[in-house]
């Protein structure tokens, strides 16, 4: 192999390497809010002088709503986490078919299908993270506002 024909693999190569750091980015998001969720309800748990501040029963609504979420977050995360090692066996099977010289586009295109499609149920995971928080602030928000 020369210089000639890896350069081409190394262009194609950069697309899904800026890939993955914008995946890392988004990875990095989801698992402060992850430990966000887990963080509160280890809190609600273990204090039950937190817990006894909160209106009646409103303790046990938002540790079920966080167990959703909690859920939630770690499947987004995991399947956020296999879109990036997707990508990743991506730029790797480049450079194989490059340097073997083999003509397998079928290969590419299952790769990069399969990092998308993981990539998009972790973000839709997220969103779903996003909702059940919004619904644990109603939740305080009515109960504060009956007192």
């Amino acid at each position: 192999m020369n210089l000639n024909e890896l350069v081409p693999t190394l262009q194609l190569a950069i697309g899904p390497m800026i890939l993955i750091s914008g995946i890392g980015l988004i990875l990095l998001a989801m698992t402060n809010r992850y430990g966000r969720v887990t963080d509160r309800a280890r809190a609600l748990r273990e204090n039950p002088e937190l817990a006894g501040r909160l209106p009646d029963g409103l303790a046990k609504q938002e540790l079920a709503i966080l167990a959703k979420r909690a859920r939630s977050g770690r499947f987004a995360i995991l399947s956020v986490t296999l879109s990036l090692l997707f990508a990743a066996l991506l730029v790797c099977v480049l450079f194989t078919i490059t340097f073997l010289g083999l003509d397998w586009a079928w290969a590419i295109l299952a790769l990069f299908g399969a990092c998308m499609l993981c990539f998009l149920a972790g973000l839709g995971l997220f969103l779903h993270d996003v909702n059940l928080s919004l619904k644990t602030f109603r939740l305080s928000e009515s109960a504060f506002a009956d007192l």
